[in-house]
């Protein structure tokens, strides 16, 4: 159960620019292991009321570790949520909506979402000896974008609406992934992970792993299909649109997090 709800009170600048964060893709020593803080790069898209999930897990050692979400945007840093304490209204872990063991998994749920929540969120760690920051407004965390609702169709829009699928070793998986609109030219890929660790799985324009196909129901359609599946198929999966020239992402899915059981 939830401890008693109280009043958060918002951290200044100062205090949050204090806490020891952790930039997607880059690691850290905390008390003799190695641990590592992954989140997607985005940015990702979402309507002006729809829930918005926010995907962050720590590799390595996260005992005793605070995790807290941070969003910086023209204002100051804002903490959007802490494991360890506060009330923070329409936000709650992921671990808590689906009631499954996500072992070091601290991704978050914001509902019913506005335009103020545009931004780039941080999933930060504090291991509470070392209290530096390293946050760069311009640099890491997940961008997010809010459509409003008098706004103009968006160029793309990707739609991964599977968060969290279970499956058994030997199954065919299907993960789905519809993309509205054009957006530049460029391929549409599929990687498992995030960062520069991130595992390229499909390419819609390329060469794509074994035993995986591509659905192509409509021109629309970017499903793809894992068959024969082991553990070492779990993991997160990204539905990812890329610039042609220059060659970089462009907007990301909000992933499907597969686990997969002997």
């Amino acid at each position: 159960m939830p401890s008693p709800p109280h009043l958060a009170h918002s951290p200044s600048c100062s205090q949050l620019l204090a806490l020891f964060l952790v930039l997607s893709g880059t690691s850290e020593f905390s008390n003799g292991s190695e641990w590592q803080v992954l989140q997607p790069e985005g940015p990702m898209l979402v309507a002006e009321g729809e829930r918005l999930l926010l995907r962050c897990t720590v590799i390595g050692s996260c005992i005793d570790a605070t995790m807290k979400w941070v969003k910086v945007s023209n204002q100051e840093p804002q903490e959007i949520y802490n494991f360890k304490h506060g009330f923070f209204p329409g936000v709650m872990p992921m671990i808590r909506w689906t009631q499954e063991p996500l072992n070091c998994d601290y991704s978050i749920y914001i509902h019913n979402v506005t335009r103020k929540q545009a931004g780039t969120y941080h999933c930060v760690r504090s291991d509470g000896l070392n209290e530096h920051s390293e946050m760069q407004q311009d640099e890491g965390g997940t961008s997010v974008l809010v459509k409003g609702a008098g706004d103009l169709e968006p160029n793309l829009w990707i739609i991964q609406p599977q968060e969290l699928l279970l499956a058994t070793t030997g199954d065919t998986v299907f993960l789905n992934c519809t993309v509205l609109g054009n957006g530049p030219s460029g391929p549409i890929r599929w990687f498992r992970g995030t960062g520069l660790s991130r595992e390229a799985i499909y390419n819609f324009e390329g060469i794509s792993q074994p035993n995986v196909t591509a659905v192509r129901a409509s021109n629309s359609d970017f499903s793809i299909l894992l068959q024969g599946i082991s553990t070492e198929y779990a993991g997160t999966y990204y539905c990812v649109k890329f610039h042609r020239k220059p060659n970089k992402q462009y907007m990301s899915g909000q992933g499907t997090m597969l686990r997969v059981k002997d």
